[in-house]
């Protein structure tokens, strides 16, 4: 391996490209993904530098002291197998430090990552196709937002392992971004948000009381978007949820495995319908 290869955090531009990398490899981010994601960590967006041109990438990002998230880990095609992935993958654990580290991995990787110290925890599947618009329910009460309020913060809070305010200020408020609140008899029962992708538009996070508030939320996103096209990416042991993406008129099209290194956190599952973000959970 040449000593032209450097590591070193990413610049913007280079959270740029790895998200089009990650659109390349099918994965289909959101089109305003990178500047949400860089406001958690920015230097948990490390790349290697071939001769000044960057040739992988990976994220590390560290909510806190306990806990980061693995993604965009890509190494362009015709430099594999040459150990410049596994040297950025070094790197990136060590600014994870004794953090846990969760990751949805693609299947080829399953293996890799569990020789690296990962462990299963559950499959997420990604529906796509073209929705089918739920029917509205009595008695819940459907509110556009921009920014997160405490009801909001404590309900995310039961579904992901930290406090993450940073990245919901951005993630609800980025321009093309469409989120709403779910109320029932005036209590805070879910929230959800639908951004368009290099393909359609993807749903998440989309988390809710039960699968009535999720149904009817789904109804709002998907209103709010001028695309036939939705993506919805589901944790497999919440029942309710694949009903509901079947309901919706989504089929299978992708599926990863939701893997942890260190002790995988205590999240409530069954108000999942919709993960926030393979590539930061």
């Amino acid at each position: 391996m040449t000593d032209n290869y450097v590591i070193r955090p990413m610049s913007a531009a280079d959270i740029d490209d790895a998200v089009a990398w990650a659109a390349a490899e099918g994965w289909n981010p959101g089109e305003r993904d990178a500047q949400c994601f860089a406001s958690v960590d920015p230097a948990g967006f490390i790349g290697g530098f071939l001769d000044g041109r960057m040739i992988a990438s990976i994220s590390v990002v560290n909510y806190d002291e306990a806990f980061s998230f693995l993604g965009f880990y890509i190494v362009q095609p015709e430099y594999r197998g040459k150990g410049y992935g596994y040297r950025l993958w070094q790197e990136g654990m060590a600014h994870a430090g004794d953090r846990a580290v969760g990751l949805d991995g693609v299947v080829a990787e399953q293996e890799n990552y569990r020789r690296s110290g990962f462990e299963l925890a559950y499959r997420n599947i990604r529906y796509g196709g073209t929705p089918i618009l739920p029917a509205a329910l009595p008695g819940l009460e459907i509110r556009a937002l921009k920014t997160p309020d405490d009801a909001l913060k404590a309900f995310d809070r039961t579904v992901f392992p930290v406090a993450r305010e940073a990245f919901l200020d951005a993630w609800l408020g980025t321009r093309g971004h469409a989120a709403f609140a779910a109320y029932r008899d005036g209590v805070f029962a879910g929230y959800a948000t639908v951004r368009p992708c290099v393909t359609g538009a993807k749903i998440g996070p989309l988390f809710a009381l039960d699968a009535d508030v999720a149904g009817a939320l789904a109804a709002a996103t998907i209103g709010a978007v001028e695309t036939n096209e939705i993506f919805l990416d589901v944790p497999e042991p919440n029942a309710a949820a694949v009903r509901l993406a079947g309901q919706l008129g989504l089929s299978p099209v992708f599926e990863t495995a939701r893997m942890y290194r260190g002790t995988a956190p205590d999240i409530d599952l069954s108000r999942i319908f919709g993960v926030t973000s393979f590539e930061l959970g």
